[in-house]
């Protein structure tokens, strides 16, 4: 259950981080290559390509990383156990 909820965690934060990205890549596109701006177009490209493919890209890979980190989290040691004397 634990990996579900982290996998399902790191979708909604990959999407949300990628969307970001996804406008500001697309804000840099059209500057770089001078879109027009007519009626629209240029916002239409930001909000309507860039955004939504940088939102899927970054749910992918964010519900991937959380499911591995999630999935191998019995092998990594988050605490050690006190070590007990044995003499006594």
């Amino acid at each position: 259950m634990k990996i579900a909820l982290l996998a399902l965690l790191g979708l909604v934060l990959g999407a949300l981080g990628g969307a970001a990205l996804g406008v500001g890549a697309g804000l840099a596109w059209v500057e770089i290559f001078k879109t027009s701006n007519f009626e629209g177009y240029s916002g239409m490209l930001v909000f309507f390509t860039f955004m939504p493919l940088g939102a899927m890209i970054g749910g992918l890979g964010g519900a991937l990383m959380f499911g591995v980190i999630a999935i191998r989290d019995n092998e990594i040691a988050v605490s050690r156990e006190p070590i007990g004397r044995s003499d006594r």
